[in-house]
């Protein structure tokens, strides 16, 4: 491993959940969407993923999560180095997956319609009997979709229970606990009744330490009042504690 790669993985630790977090709520407004409807927007789909040369969301998701299991020592060093290539894999998946359905849904947006308007012209015998057989064609595709969201929705599933044992790997990263701490609402969102047992895996019995980490690395950032904000969440949780004292003490807030 490279020493530029070594000092970057907390970034690519946070980078991944973060745009795991991201993805997963876009996929899942697409996904309520057709639940609505029986379509799939191809645009967004388009969007998310991007193309080689101007990567969307989900792409850099699938290059960054390859980088970091593939470079993680922490998680092979505790014997738990499955997780990462489970989550390399079921991300790498996720991205194969929603490019299937970019492309159905291309096919069902732009080709269906054509299709239901020639139904009703006066085609000759021949010609209508085509358009029937290739309409077929389009109902599987309808078929595809179905297949797709529910494949993608089982996987994000079970990404979020390798996130459950892969993230405690990195509790004393400051960068992740910044993140849990600034974008706690999308978190929420995306992990539901399952956010309280993610912070519990991650920090233990000492789950003030999300906000003291996120409050170490906000005030190394410059980020005075975000970090003061952050440690008084993590003194409300634990007044106790002594390493929340003695961050205090470097906020000169004791």
């Amino acid at each position: 491993m490279s020493k530029w790669i070594r000092s970057k993985l907390p970034e690519f630790v946070r980078d991944v959940l973060r745009d795991f977090c991201l993805v997963s709520r876009l996929l899942e407004h697409e996904f309520r969407h057709f639940d609505r409807t029986g379509h799939v927007d191809f645009n967004a789909l388009k969007n998310l993923l991007g193309q080689e040369m101007n990567k969307g969301l989900l792409w850099r998701l699938k290059d960054t999560a390859h980088v970091l299991y593939k470079n993680d020592s922490a998680s092979g060093a505790s014997g738990s180095g499955m997780l990462g290539q489970f989550l390399d894999w079921s991300v790498g998946y996720i991205f194969h997956d929603a490019m299937k359905l970019k492309e159905d849904a291309y096919q069902q947006q732009n080709y269906a319609p054509w299709f239901r308007q020639l139904q009703d012209k006066e085609l000759s015998g021949e010609h209508l009997a085509f358009s029937r057989e290739l309409f077929g064609v389009l109902d599987q595709t309808n078929e595809s979709i179905q297949r797709e969201v529910n494949r993608i929705r089982f996987l994000l599933f079970n990404c979020r229970k390798l996130f459950m044992d892969y993230l405690p790997l990195h509790r004393e990263n400051e960068l992740l606990a910044r993140f849990l701490f600034d974008q706690n609402d999308l978190v929420r969102e995306v992990f539901g009744d399952s956010y309280a047992k993610l912070v519990a895996n991650v920090y233990d019995e000492a789950p003030e330490r999300l906000s003291l980490l996120a409050a170490r690395s906000l005030r190394r950032g410059g980020w005075a009042e975000e970090a003061a904000r952050a440690l008084a969440e993590a003194e409300r949780i634990s007044p106790e504690s002594q390493e929340v004292l003695q961050e205090k003490q470097r906020h000169g807030l004791a």
